[in-house]
């Protein structure tokens, strides 16, 4: 019996994301982030470049001593459909963060904060996309170059975003600016016909 439910709830979400889910080209929403110092919420916006490639742009703040802003390029791949995938990217980060410095002669640690941080962000998860919106799980370890004592912090994500344009009209407002960019490049035709009086004048 329970393997009969399983199978089913299976069945059910496999086709309510290829039936209901929109693949997105735009989507923007909430992001909330964990880590062991802090909680974080802010915003994601995710943006389509190619059929497998995003931008995703994060900023996010626990608002008392930590507020960072990720740019991050994302590669996706489809897991059972298209609308279910798993991602992974990279980019920088910036922020004010604090930190924490080992003093040894004091044996003390000292708490320090509104530094200015820059590092490089990596990212992985999973991402579903349905009844339009973006729903995504993901871990987003921080490497530090400046400003921090730690030199790696590790946040686990979920975030839900809601399509904003879908990529079926995206890919129509590409071909249409395509086809009016073809179109003006194009020599109308009196044009050439006097080009080759001229040249034989």
């Amino acid at each position: 019996m329970k393997e009969r439910l399983t199978l089913l709830t299976i069945i059910f979400f496999v086709s309510l994301t290829t039936t209901q889910a929109q693949r997105y080209g735009t989507a923007v929403g909430l992001r909330f982030g964990n880590n062991n110092l802090y909680r974080t919420i802010g915003l994601s916006a995710q943006q389509r470049i190619t059929k497998r490639l995003s931008i995703e742009g994060i900023i996010q703040s626990d608002f008392k001593l930590n507020s960072t802003f990720s740019a991050l390029l994302e590669k996706h791949h489809p897991i059972l459909s298209k609308r279910f995938n798993y991602y992974y990217g990279a980019g920088p980060s910036f922020g004010m963060e604090e930190s924490f410095v080992k003093d040894a002669e004091n044996q003390q640690i000292i708490h320090t904060y509104g530094n200015a941080t820059f590092g490089l962000d990596l990212l992985a998860g999973l991402e579903l996309t349905v009844l339009n919106t973006v729903i995504s799980l993901d871990y987003k370890p921080n490497i530090n170059l400046t400003g921090r004592q730690e030199f790696y912090r590790g946040q686990v994500g979920i975030s839900a975003r809601m399509v904003l344009v879908k990529s079926k009209e995206q890919k129509k407002r590409q071909r249409k600016r395509q086809r009016a960019k073809k179109n003006a490049e194009k020599t109308p035709l009196t044009e050439q016909i006097q080009s080759i009086f001229n040249s034989d004048n």
